[in-house]
């Protein structure tokens, strides 16, 4: 199952235990609370239930003993130790119920029935709203007494280290209004804690008129919706510790709600048999992420249909999503089961138990194939309970069937196992960003992914793998801490999608954004805040690309090849930043590479790098607010990000490396091929193509790897093929290696003579003087004479020769003899082989002569 359900609380399990052995001791010596008679094994449990799960990790329960006496008990998720609370020695029935933080003060609500009546001229309320303080044991102050029905939850402080001079408790009346009490304690000696002014507790009204609302315990948020002119306006009011509360946004919600209905959310979970009005079609969800996201999951319960319609109001980015499912059976219709919403931090997962599972991607949910759609009868569902799951917040989950609380996180193994075995490609690109967002242990897991990239390269035919693999690996590596920073790197290498996914319909229509009520909010709302700063003015989107780094890499190399340079300081620069990059990459690196790169200088690769982290750099210096981020922190990440690719390349070839047994691999160029050096090969072959097409730096040292590999595997043609086609690059120090470590057999004089007529000037004037050989000597003559004669603005009348005549290109040498010693004047002489002192006019000649000789076999 891609989801990994771990029991964090288990009511029989944790609880049952601890009762029976307390029974066992209050019957050998009774004390005051729990008496004996309570057997929760043999009442089998049914008086046993949670009714609230605090904040700090804590659950309060309930159960009867035989005499109808009501017990409250606490269980610590942390400790894991339960403790005994309060006990009522009367039959009351529980609707409500919540403890402070400091463990003193018990909020509880009861339903009473007629049957509590003294008299029939008595009046009894329905629910009665209790504070009690337990620490110790001592007032009950009667907080409500009406014929509606009560909820209780106190605030927990977001620092928990604070005194507690003050608890604070919110009251929601089914009647629709929300209200806090502000309870003052005060400590009377070292063991009580007692209320203050017990007779009066000062109380704000806090909503009013709401039609729902969820409660997030662990942000201390309040969500509500109201009417306003028939419209659903969505609101948020954050508590905090040291101040009373403010309302943070509100934004009007296409959505369909009666005036009759209420719905509470994370209020406790009462029974469902006592919820009186509270709506049991309507399923609405608030779901957010620390990246500053903010999702509303929306369905609403049908007449019997084969199909399932549910939505998405993607706030943060301010369009909605509404998808359709085809259940394809009947069951449905029968069952009528209730749709799973279930918040995973980057993802919002989405589910009816037997028949579709859907994990919804919330930081990029533009294309549906970054999100993930499976069909009911798919193994990955084969776990998931068939009873609806109660998302709490953090990574909890609540299973009303089985009363157990469930820490719901992606399961790696699970998601490794759905990368291999799925051969539809919407499905691997959305479980490839899953497993790098939701994974642990990254170095295990890129190889294991780069693994499977090489065995399913071929099979992708909508994506590049591993171009995926780079851009989406850097981007859930560095993309994310930072505000605004994942609107502004590369998030996927598709850019587009307009294929079906079967059995899924989706419609995308814009929305309202939030309005912020509140400025200079600092965490989650700062983010937030962002994020609906971007969608209003980044118009167009702020991507980054590499389009002007390729533009700028292709006028340098165009300019040096004709002999221009720009300023030494840009030069200086670019070098710079790619020894920083290099530098940065080799403190990461653990164990020694076996992979023989980085052992040249590489200029062009080291000239790219640079270039890249130069317009990175000067990318987030314009869309960043520096002030607040700092110049220093955006140069270090980017030159982590630029490194972190570079890294990756360098993972894929020694994953490559070790597969094909190249362990003790010696950089050479003699001998023929291996199986595994053809096979690393044709892997090095895909990743150039895979990153020339985005123009993305290689590892120095790449291209004369590669072009000895192709030496030793590929027959001459192929590898001048190969050559002329700008797949296999000449490197100076691979073509010096291949020009020292060669004899001059007949094969290997023809080998070295087609790659030295490949040489551009740049690196021929340096590697010249490696071959001393008269064909070496006919080609550096040929360039010197063009370059020569290109350069000269002398104008030559040429002479009254028949041309046509003559086949070898130096005749008539005496007339070209003359002319290039005209031009070797101490003015005009432009020698382009600086290197190379002993080129001239008469070296020429000589060389020329030579290649006569040869040609005509004399």
């Amino acid at each position: 199952m891609l989801l990994q359900l771990s029991a964090a609380f288990d009511l029989h399990r944790d609880v049952v235990p601890w009762l029976v052995e307390r029974l066992a001791a209050e019957a050998a010596a009774p004390v005051a609370g729990l008496r004996a008679g309570l057997d929760p094994v043999e009442n089998n449990y049914e008086a046993l239930r949670v009714v609230n799960i605090e904040r700090n990790g804590k659950v309060i329960y309930s159960c009867k003993d035989n005499k109808k006496n009501v017990f409250f008990g606490l269980y610590d998720l942390h400790t894991k130790k339960n403790e005994h609370l309060y006990t009522f020695e009367k039959d009351l029935q529980v609707a409500s119920c919540s403890i402070n933080h400091e463990k003193t003060l018990l909020a509880v609500s009861f339903l009473q029935s007629d049957k509590e009546r003294r008299n029939e001229l008595q009046p009894v309320s329905k629910c009665l709203t209790l504070l009690i303080e337990i620490h110790p044991v001592n007032n009950v102050k009667v907080l409500k007494a009406v014929d509606s029905c009560i909820w209780v939850q106190f605030l927990y402080p977001n620092d928990e280290r604070k005194p507690f001079p003050e608890s604070h408790l919110l009251l929601i009346s089914e009647e629709r209004y929300i209200e806090q009490f502000h309870i003052q304690v005060i400590r009377e000696d070292e063991n009580r804690v007692v209320i203050k002014n017990l007779d009066h507790l000062p109380r704000d009204r806090v909503v009013e008129d709401f039609l729902w609302a969820q409660w997030d315990m662990s942000e201390q948020r309040l969500y509500y919706i109201i009417l306003k002119k028939s419209e659903s306006i969505l609101k948020c009011i954050q508590f905090y510790a040291d101040e009373n509360f403010n309302l943070i946004f509100e934004v009007p919600l296409d959505i369909s709600l009666c005036a009759t209905e209420l719905m509470l959310v994370n209020f406790g979970f009462e029974d469902s048999q006592n919820q009186g009005g509270l709506s049991k079609d309507l399923n609405l969800h608030v779901f957010t992420s620390h990246t500053g996201s903010l999702c509303v999951c929306y369905h609403k319960k049908l007449a019997a249909q084969e199909q399932v319609t549910y939505s998405v109001f993607y706030l943060h980015k301010g369009y909605s999503k509404t998808f359709t499912v085809d259940l394809g059976t009947l069951e449905y219709l029968l069952s009528m089961k209730d749709i799973t919403f279930l918040n995973l931090d980057y993802y919002v997962a989405v589910y009816l138990p037997g028949h579709f599972f859907h994990l919804l991607n919330t930081q990029h949910p533009d294309l549906m194939c970054h999100s993930l759609f499976l069909p009911g009868k798919n193994e990955q569902m084969n776990l998931i309970p068939d009873g609806p799951l109660q998302s709490l917040s953090g990574s909890l989950a609540w299973d009303w069937c089985s009363e157990k609380l469930f820490r719901v996180n992606f399961s790696q193994s699970s998601l490794l196992h759905f990368l291999w075995s799925s051969s539809l490609d919407y499905e691997r690109l959305a479980v490839l960003h899953c497993v790098l967002a939701c994974g642990r242990n990254p170095r295990v897991l890129e190889a294991q992914i780069i693994r499977w990239i090489f065995e399913n390269i071929w099979s992708c035919h909508t994506f590049d793998p591993i171009q995926e693999f780079l851009i989406a690996s850097s981007y859930w590596n560095f993309c994310l801490d930072i505000n605004n920073l994942d609107q502004l790197f590369p998030y996927s290498s598709v850019h587009s999608w307009n294929r079906e996914i079967p059995g899924v319909t989706s419609v995308t229509k814009e929305i309202l954004l939030p309005l912020m009520k509140v400025q200079n909010s600092k965490g989650y709302w700062e983010k937030l805040n962002a994020n609906l700063e971007y969608v209003k003015y980044a118009k167009p989107p702020l991507l980054y690309s590499n389009n002007m780094v390729k533009r700028e890499w292709r006028n340098l190399i165009s300019e040096e090849k004709r002999g221009k340079r720009r300023s030494t300081a840009y030069f200086k620069n670019i070098h710079e930043n790619a020894i920083k990059v290099i530098s940065n990459l080799e403190t990461w690196t653990v164990e020694p590479r076996l992979v023989p790169l980085f052992q040249e200088e590489d200029n062009q690769q080291r000239l790219l790098i640079g270039l890249m982290v130069s317009e990175l750099k000067d990318h987030l210096l314009r869309n960043l607010p520096v002030q607040f981020i700092g110049k220093k922190k955006i140069e270090q990440l980017v030159l982590d990000y630029v490194s972190k690719m570079l890294d990756l390349l360098c993972q894929m070839l020694e994953t490559s490396w070790r597969k094909h047994n190249l362990h003790s691999w010696v950089f050479h160029f003699d001998g023929s091929g291996s199986a595994g050096e053809y096979a690393v090969f044709h892997t090095m072959t895909q990743i150039l193509d895979s990153v020339n097409r985005m123009c993305l730096p290689l590892p120095p040292g790449f291209h004369t790897l590669h072009l000895a590999l192709g030496i030793h595997c590929l027959p001459l043609h192929s590898l001048l093929h190969y050559i002329d086609d700008g797949v296999l690059l000449l490197t100076e120090t691979g073509v010096m290696k291949l020009l020292k470590d060669l004899d001059n057999t007949e094969k290997n004089e023809k080998l070295k003579f087609s790659i030295v007529a490949r040489l551009p000037p740049s690196i021929m004037q340096k590697i010249s003087h490696i071959w001393d050989h008269p064909i070496n000597s006919h080609i550096i003559s040929r360039n010197y004479v063009k370059q020569l004669l290109q350069k000269s603005k002398r104008k030559f009348q040429s002479p009254a020769i028949d041309k046509s005549s003559f086949l070898v290109e130096f005749l008539p040498l005496n007339f070209l003899i003359e002319v290039l010693a005209e031009i070797e004047t101490p003015h005009q002489a432009l020698n382009p082989f600086e290197e190379c002192d002993s080129v001239d006019a008469k070296f020429v000649e000589e060389a020329a002569l030579k290649q006569t000789t040869m040609l005509l076999n004399l």
